[in-house]
């Protein structure tokens, strides 16, 4: 029981994990809590759903279900990544220097919009996301581990190394920490900043949709307004680990999905979302920084 509930623990963990790193890598560089970040991760379920339905032919799916959900995967997070973009460039860029109140409210207004957009055009039912996998997994004694949970296992973590590799080892990770510590001298050193935070807007949204594909394909359904729970959760998740910091948004993701899941393991579910949040007020008010701190220069 209690490996089970660990095994449940690390996978939420890793899909909040991934959605974090959104949250956390735009905060990093611009200090903006990107709120329509969760419906970017809604949109890239629905964009798995609707890729599926198009090109996922049963005999496909039957023979190849992980080339299909890697191709549904990748599509995804090119879509979802153009969002993002469009975002930045119609929502966030205006307000370049206007304060922190008018971006973080058209973050919510973004949010909205993309919510009620998703709603009145694909509808308001819940879309039932192909069942790739057929009920394979592995099976141990009582412990069970579907093959849906194996691909968030094996994927998550590869793209949060990715991740950590092109920030810390290569140019253009350089460039996102140069802007991140000091937006005007990184100009003066040749650096396009509104070129780094627009490829920071795509990656933080390619990984959210990956996100949303994966959980599709885990629970079997996605909906208009699944990216609010899942973009609060995350953000949660990012404020947990120390906002600002990329280790700290993935430790904090993993600390959340093992206290939702041990919390309805042993405690009830119907509180599972109080857990997390519990916790959380309890750790700021011992570490307000958050578990690794807060890693985000000051702006002059």
């Amino acid at each position: 029981m209690l490996i089970q509930q660990l095994i449940n623990g690390i996978v939420l963990g890793c899909v909040y994990a991934l959605i974090a790193l959104g949250y956390t890598m735009v905060y990093g560089i611009m200090q903006l809590i990107n709120f329509a970040h969760g419906e970017i991760y809604m949109i890239g379920a629905f964009v798995g759903v609707i890729g599926l339905g198009w090109w996922g032919a049963e005999w496909l799916i039957t023979t190849n279900p992980w080339i299909v959900l890697s191709v549904a995967a990748l599509g995804a997070a090119l879509f979802a990544g153009g969002w993002g973009l469009a975002l930045e460039r119609l929502a966030y860029r205006p307000l370049r220097g206007a304060g922190r109140l008018q971006p973080l409210i058209t973050a919510l207004g973004a949010s909205i919009f993309l919510q009620n957009f998703v709603m009145v055009s694909l509808g308001a039912r819940e879309k039932v996301f192909p069942d790739l996998f057929h009920g394979k997994g592995i099976q141990l004694s009582t412990i069970t581990l579907s093959a849906s949970q194996i691909a968030i296992l094996v994927v998550a973590p590869l793209l949060m190394l990715g991740l950590t590799f092109l920030v810390k080892r290569t140019k253009l990770g350089i460039a996102m920490r140069a802007t991140a510590q000091d937006l005007k001298m990184a100009s003066l050193c040749g650096i396009n900043p509104q070129s780094i935070i627009a490829v920071t807007f795509v990656l933080g949204s390619a990984l959210a949709a990956i996100a949303g594909v994966l959980v599709g394909s885990l629970y079997g359904v996605v909906s208009f307004y699944i990216g609010y729970q899942a973009g609060l959760k995350a953000f949660t998740a990012a404020v947990l680990g120390g906002i600002g910091n990329i280790p700290g948004a993935m430790l904090g993701g993993f600390v959340l999905g093992m206290i939702e899941a041990l919390g309805a393991g042993y405690i009830s579910s119907e509180y599972k979302d109080v857990y997390a949040f519990v916790v959380l007020i309890i750790i700021l008010l011992l570490k307000p920084g958050g578990l690794l701190g807060e890693r985000v220069a000051e702006k002059v």
